[in-house]
């Protein structure tokens, strides 16, 4: 389905005054302060993020998974549920495939759809973590670092095969996530897995087209709970810096220990010109894959200031990879996926208040009240007027959750799909 104008300027109607009152007090306290607000507005306008393709399911745990009912069944469905996200938010232009879970059967009809949709491709993602139907060597004992050379020529090969299909669709990039690691101390030689992961990588390496970049993923832990082979950022740089110069680390927010100071790793990469990409979560305890921003606003900004320091002051960086990567357990997938893209936006926007020729004078003149000042005035600053602004202008929702609901989106979707349709993914 397919939502149209009529409908969003419907959903708008009764909010139109309350939003102008709102933006044009905060658009004169901006301008006061000597912000370009118009800068602003158009920066929020062109922040895309990816949606992966596995995400518009309900997501499960190690225990079981509860269906929303009406969920895609089909590649097809979920880059439509994609456009639905991306006509009320105007912020999700991107779908990242997750293959082999959603490889296209006709590729051109799906890049019609996707187009029709304003959906562009993202970066595709290996799967090396789970045996495939038919395939003839298993993973349960890892990868692209196996010890055998069988299991490592077959991942070696997965990954060259999901190249191929994102270069037909036009994406630009793989991610490369390794689940390999051990359970239990001795299991693995840990310099014969980083080196058979080095050797490997290299292979698929060579098998990126000119213009793609190869982002390198890292997790302390899980599934392998006594070593992961790619463990933090210092290993993914390295293996990265070993492949060349179109390899790049991605950081996920979950895939850190708890307390890291992922804002420090951001800015040491992007002044290394090695940052590629990012996957939006938030977390309480691990990789707990919650919605961006509900358990760690702050540290989220934060992250943001160095991002947007980074994409001012760091030319020998790319252009970043944004993706969200959360499980959704106990909401509707769509409603969540929502939800993150107003954190990551809501975030983004505050960062750019922050005055940083103020804050790089404080920071000259070791002033440190003065310094947390600075970072928190933006912070405590209500930019939603923006957002509505941004969406505004381009044709989407004032408030995006209240046009799903109002829209009936969910039952509209059981109605099409039914209510036992099961997404594919996690």
């Amino acid at each position: 389905m397919k939502i149209e104008a009529q409908h969003l300027e419907d959903a708008n109607k009764n909010l139109l005054d309350a939003h102008k009152d709102n933006f044009d007090y905060l658009a004169t306290k901006l301008t006061n302060n000597g912000h370009n607000v118009e800068k602003i507005l158009n920066k929020l306008a062109e922040f895309q993020v990816a949606i992966p393709s596995w995400a518009l399911g309900a997501g499960g745990t190690r225990f079981g998974r509860f269906s929303f009912y009406g969920e895609p069944s089909t590649l097809e469905q979920k880059i439509e549920d994609v456009g639905l996200l991306h006509s009320l938010t105007q912020t999700a232009g991107a779908v990242s495939l997750h293959i082999p879970w959603d490889v296209p059967e006709d590729y051109n009809a799906v890049k019609e759809l996707a187009s029709s949709l304003d959906i562009k491709f993202d970066a595709v993602n290996s799967n090396t973590f789970q045996d495939q139907k038919d395939a003839a060597e298993t993973y349960k004992y890892g990868s692209l670092s196996n010890t055998s050379q069988a299991v490592r020529e077959q991942a070696i090969q997965h990954n060259l095969d999901v190249i191929n299909i994102g270069n037909k669709l036009g994406s630009k990039a793989l991610t490369v996530w390794l689940a390999d690691g051990s359970c239990f101390p001795g299991q693995n030689n840990f310099q014969t897995a980083f080196q058979n992961t080095q050797d490997s990588l290299k292979d698929i390496y060579k098998g990126l087209p000119d213009d793609w970049k190869m982002l390198v993923e890292y997790k302390p832990y899980e599934p392998n709970f006594y070593s992961t082979v790619i463990q933090d950022w210092g290993a993914s740089l390295m293996l990265a810096n070993e492949c060349g110069e179109k390899a790049y680390t991605l950081v996920d927010l979950g895939h850190h220990l708890p307390n890291s100071n992922i804002e420090q790793i951001v800015s040491i990469l992007q002044l290394k010109g090695k940052l590629g990409g990012f996957h939006f979560n938030d977390s309480k305890y691990g990789d707990d894959d919650l919605t961006v921003g509900s358990i760690k606003p702050y540290a989220l900004f934060l992250i943001f200031n160095e991002l947007v320091y980074g994409m001012e002051n760091n030319p020998q960086n790319p252009d970043l990879a944004w993706m969200i990567d959360a499980s959704h357990n106990v909401k509707d997938p769509l409603e969540d996926l929502i939800q993150s893209l107003e954190a990551i936006q809501e975030a983004y926007a505050k960062a750019l208040l922050i005055d940083q020729d103020a804050l790089k004078a404080a920071q000259l003149n070791n002033d440190v009240v003065k310094c947390q000042e600075i970072l928190q005035e933006a912070y405590r600053t209500d930019v939603r007027p923006l957002l509505e602004k941004a969406r505004l202008n381009r044709g989407g929702a004032i408030s995006p959750i209240k046009a799903y609901r109002e829209l009936d989106l969910r039952n509209h979707l059981i109605d099409t799909r039914g209510k036992h349709t099961i997404a594919t993914g996690l």
